[in-house]
């Protein structure tokens, strides 16, 4: 057994999507091969409904697969295809673009205004890029949650663990999604397989992700006594954790534990040519899907 390096870590950045939510951009647009088969992961949460009311109006997707998870309020969502349904707190959404898809994601709040949510997107290999597109909507009560004796849950939304399988099956990217909570000042080993890229990202609480070495934390500048320092801190709130190769994770959980989602999945390991919400192999790949989308020909029909 080898425990995985952290490779890094950082803070999700502040950004703005759709008609103006404001979010939190854990990775994207940059190297794609970074964390392959996954090529981009937002934080959208908002305390007030001018921070996401906008929306995410009609916007076209082909070549990868979006995956939305919701922890607080819910998304109206509706397609091109005439798909159309809500998603509320726990639910997850996971949508196959495949050949080309006009959809809409709409966030309303919860009863104190509250919207957080989570979207991933991975890509799709060169033989699935033109898939026909389909959705997978699961209901939180349909995910399983496993609670080791010391506190530890984990719930399981793709892939296998502890025994349990997620709901949602049939993904490219052979995807394992787990969301888990560590009680306070517990040390906790995960499983991962050695073939998956794997990164961990902290939405409540802190935590150390450890390797063989030392605890890693984010680096950051404080002031000690009036001088600048770069220290090492618990990776807190909003903070990507990028592993490297190993068959394990080891977290140690702060003083109020921690909560995170820990994703891995099997690397593509093929070209990509990428703009706004398309994502193809080639740039004439690219150029043709824009194309169709100004002529009119980007959905295709139902075989």
């Amino acid at each position: 057994m080898s425990i995985r390096p952290v490779l890094e870590t950082r803070r999700a950045k502040p950004t703005m999507e759709g008609a103006g939510v404001r979010l939190h951009r854990a990775f994207g647009f940059t190297d794609p091969s970074e964390q392959d088969p996954f090529l981009m992961f937002d934080d959208f949460r908002g305390d007030h409904p001018s921070d996401y009311m906008a929306g995410f109006p009609w916007h076209p997707h082909r070549g990868i697969e979006t995956i939305t998870y919701v922890l607080a309020g819910s998304v109206e969502h509706g397609d091109s295809l005439g798909n159309a349904g809500s998603l509320g707190a726990g639910d997850v959404q996971w949508m196959t673009a495949g050949s080309g898809i006009l959809h809409q994601e709409m966030p309303s709040g919860d009863k104190q205004g509250r919207m957080h949510g989570f979207q991933l997107w991975a890509n799709l290999p060169s033989n699935l890029k033109m898939t026909a597109p389909r959705y997978q909507d699961i209901k939180g009560t349909d995910i399983p949650e496993v609670i080791d004796d010391d506190g530890t849950r984990v719930k399981v939304i793709t892939g296998a663990f502890w025994g349990q399988r997620g709901p949602v099956d049939g993904i490219a990217a052979d995807p394992q999604y787990l969301d888990i909570f560590v009680p306070a000042g517990l040390k906790k080993t995960f499983k991962i397989d050695t073939y998956r890229r794997a990164f961990a990202y902290v939405f409540d609480g802190s935590a150390f992700f450890t390797d063989a070495s030392a605890p890693t934390g984010v680096l950051l500048e404080k002031e000690v006594m009036g001088q600048e320092v770069n220290i090492r801190d618990m990776s807190g709130n909003r903070t990507l954790v990028r592993f490297g190769s190993g068959d394990e994770v080891t977290v140690q959980a702060g003083e109020k534990g921690v909560r995170f989602l820990l994703i891995s999945g099997a690397p593509i390991q093929e070209p990509v040519a990428w703009h706004g919400p398309i994502v193809m192999n080639t740039q004439e790949e690219l150029m043709q899907a824009f194309r169709e989308l100004r002529n009119g020909t980007f959905i295709k029909p139902a075989h």
